[in-house]
């Protein structure tokens, strides 16, 4: 009888090892179509006033190097590259990040393609599929805010923050306030068994991600 428990044991440990070359069983999993293809990714998107300028905003998102800071489940980043889009109206720049995200047993490093288009986007694509990810492409945007905003910060502006340089600057391109952000989020897992594993913890992530980045302004520029 003593046997069971060690064979138990054995296959559990096995399984645990094996965590990231699972067979493929997308006919049995509920993220999958009916012809055992894998479901479209999820999409998230979420908004909210924020009472700083579009130029605050804009310049913690383009810092990639501090995304383990605030972002949910990042753990290190690391800019590769960084270059300007010739002949660009935008005046875009590209950068290459290596990014590595963790959660439960899972931990996976990638490249990301981030383009950032000054105080109004940043937009981060997966350059590659990885073992965890099929897709994962995130787009902050920010925008002027109606001058009839609920939000406290449209009729009372904050004080300057210790960090904020945009206060002795002119009212102009990326310098008003209250700011619209908004959170678009997409991403589809290359195994369904990491999707149906992972749904608990990332059902939410788009939240998780705005509150985390609220948190940060307010520790960089102060209350608002």
């Amino acid at each position: 009888m003593a046997l069971l428990p060690r064979l138990a044991r054995g296959a559990s440990n096995h399984l645990s090892r094996q965590l990231f070359t699972l067979p493929d069983l997308s006919s049995l999993s509920p993220f999958s179509g009916k012809d055992g293809n894998d479901s479209p990714p999820q999409v998230y998107h979420e908004r909210k006033i924020f009472p700083y300028t579009q130029k605050q905003l804009y310049e913690l998102v383009a810092d990639a190097a501090s995304y383990p800071r605030f972002l949910p489940f990042c753990t290190d980043a690391r800019v590769l590259g960084q270059r300007p889009q010739q002949s660009d109206p935008f005046d875009r720049t590209t950068m290459d990040v290596e990014l590595t995200v963790g959660f439960m047993s899972f931990k996976e490093s990638y490249v990301s393609k981030v383009t950032c288009r000054p105080y109004e986007s940043v937009e981060a694509v997966a350059a590659s599929s990885t073992p965890l990810f099929k897709t994962l492409n995130t787009i902050w945007r920010f925008q002027p805010a109606s001058a009839n905003s609920p939000h406290p910060a449209a009729r009372n502006p904050p004080a300057p923050g210790p960090h904020d340089a945009s206060a002795a600057q002119p009212v102009g391109h990326g310098n008003t306030r209250p700011t619209l952000v908004t959170l678009d989020l997409s991403f589809a897992f290359t195994n369904p068994v990491h999707a149906a594993v992972s749904a608990t913890f990332f059902g939410q992530v788009s939240k998780l991600m705005v509150r985390a980045f609220e948190e940060r302004c307010l520790e960089i520029y102060g209350p608002g």
